[in-house]
């Protein structure tokens, strides 16, 4: 596993738009209707990686919870499903139903959307606030494979709450997540 951090971008950039196929219900979900109000999370996982395997079930609990609160969730896999199966949309749809994903599961098949957000890694994390611009773009929290730290999702928490308080999100200090590196198809 070759551990990638998420690339370092200014913040504020405007979430690009994007038109996906939703492994779970087989539908097109467009971004500017899973993001048309409210803070958005987005993240770029798949199924296979450690680091997103170390975090799933707390990562599912935290979609649920401010998905209540109001806050969009949007998944996203990228990897290159012919050097690597088990990330393509039959087995999405297994794990968002094993796991209970209330949230859209989405395959970017031509890895395009992974290119546009600039996704380095899975887990690879940011939010947006109600006008779609990145005000966080780092990890969940410091747990890893291998590493005894609690799943708490406390970064991203923090940058969260600090949002829906109507807060400033503090640029200084965010952690860029660390995962596997996207898998992209051979040029």
């Amino acid at each position: 596993m070759a551990r990638t951090p998420t690339t370092s971008i200014p913040l504020g950039f405007q979430a690009p738009a994007f038109d996906l196929p939703d492994a779970i219900s087989g539908t097109l979900k467009r971004s500017t209707d899973l993001m048309a109000s409210g803070p958005s999370v987005v993240v770029f996982m798949c199924n296979h990686c450690p680091f997103v395997v170390r975090i799933l079930a707390g990562f599912v609990q935290f979609a649920h919870e401010y998905m209540d609160k109001g806050v969009n969730v949007i998944a996203i896999s990228s990897n290159d499903v012919v050097a690597y199966p088990m990330d393509g949309p039959k087995h999405m749809a297994k794990l968002a139903q094993e796991h209970g994903f209330r949230f859209p599961y989405l395959y970017d098949e031509s890895q395009s959307v992974a290119k546009d957000y600039e996704a380095a890694c899975t887990p690879d994390f940011a939010l947006f606030d109600a006008n779609r611009r990145c005000v966080y773009r780092g990890q969940f929290d410091g747990a890893r494979p291998g590493n005894d730290v609690e799943v708490t999702g406390v970064d991203m928490r923090c940058a969260l709450d600090a949002l829906i308080a109507g807060e400033t999100v503090p640029a200084e200090g965010q952690i860029p997540s660390l995962g596997c590196n996207i898998k992209w198809k051979p040029e």
